[in-house]
Parts: C-alpha cells; structure tokens; sequence
C-alpha cells in the first residue's frame, strides 16, 4: 500500500501542477462535529477506504485518494502512522462515489430564425438559418468523498464532511486526480469548519 500511495503522491502533484490553470468547478461541502465542546487535537492517524472489494483498496484510484487527503491531514497537523497495526489516536476512513448524470431533454443542431430587415431601398422580410455546431450536451460526472474522522481508542466519531463537485464528462475537473486533489482540499479547508452547515468552495 505504502508504494501505491508513494506512487499516487507524485502523480497527485503532477496532475495539480497541470491542471493549476485549468478551470475547476466549485465543490459542495457540509461536515459535522462537536469541537466547539471537545475541540479535536491533531494526532497521528491512519487512512482506511470502505470498499466493496478488498482489492479496491490497492487501486491507483484509491491510493490517489488516500495520498490527498493525507496532504490536508497533515496540513492541519495530523501525521502520519507508520503502517496499520501501529496504535494511531484517529482512524480516517473514506467512501467515494461516482456518478454520470445524463445530458437532460434534446437539442436540435439547426435552428431557423425570421426576422425584419431595413435597406436604402425600405424595409423587407430576412430568412435567417443558425446551425449550431456545439454539439450535445455533454454528460457530468459527479464524484462525492465521504470521510469520518474516529477516536481510536474510544471509537467515537468526531468529525465527519462530505465533499462533491459536478464537471462535464471528460473535462480535467472530471479526471480523478484532479478531483481527488479539489476534494480534499476543500473538505478541510478551514478545519474543522462549520458544523452543519453546506458551503461551496470555489
């Protein structure tokens, strides 16, 4: 896992150095904890995805996802555990979800228009024909990280956020990298945020 995650690491920050100018959508963010009356303290911690099969865990996708969302951990100053069976103070476990939203109702590619004109000889009647060469719509992609963040030793929950952006199918914002690296960001952003409340990050 630790070469995956090494591997997820450098190809995070490859994919952020590209797609630093590339146009990204705002994400939607909500969490939920209770560190106005227990704050949270930074610990060590361990990251854990909940996946259907076992053999997820060990995707680039998956350790893409792991090595972002370390990046922001540590950032607000978490660290690292060393590997799984050390006695961490916090577990992060994470779900991510994926989902195509279908481009909604038709569009005709030619559009006829009729409409006045005025020349130096007087008025007249203008045929005019618009083709519209955009194409159809595009479908979006709308990936969503879930995380909770638990005590170990008591295994309390004590913050949790969800994060989702909404990009055209095959945009850079839809590439998981880029959308790992988005997510992640803005779920932490200003940790451990407002309780409760949604706020969109652009």
């Amino acid at each position: 896992m630790a070469g995956f995650q090494s591997f997820a690491t450098t190809a995070l920050a490859a994919l952020v150095l590209s797609g630093c100018t590339a146009m990204t959508p705002p994400v939607d963010v909500t969490r939920f904890h209770n560190a106005q009356v227990t704050p949270i303290v930074p610990g060590s911690v361990i990251i854990q995805p909940n996946m259907v099969d076992e053999g997820d865990s060990r995707s680039i996708e998956y350790a893409t996802y792991s090595a972002a969302l370390l990046r922001e951990l540590q950032r607000v100053g978490f660290s690292e555990a060393r590997d799984d069976k050390q006695n961490s103070d916090y577990i992060i476990r994470y779900t991510l979800e994926r989902a195509v939203l279908s481009a909604s109702g038709s569009r005709s590619p030619v559009s006829v228009g009729v409409g006045g004109s005025t020349g130096s000889r007087g008025s007249g009647v203008g045929l005019g024909i618009g083709i519209d060469l955009s194409g159809p719509p595009k479908d979006k992609v709308v990936t969503e990280l879930s995380v909770r963040l638990t005590k170990r030793e008591s295994g309390n929950i004590v913050w949790e956020g969800r994060a989702s952006v909404e990009a055209k199918d095959g945009s850079p914002a839809s590439q998981p990298g880029l959308a790992a690296a988005k997510l992640a960001e803005a779920l932490f952003k200003d940790f451990p945020g407002e309780s409760g409340t949604t706020i969109r990050v652009p």
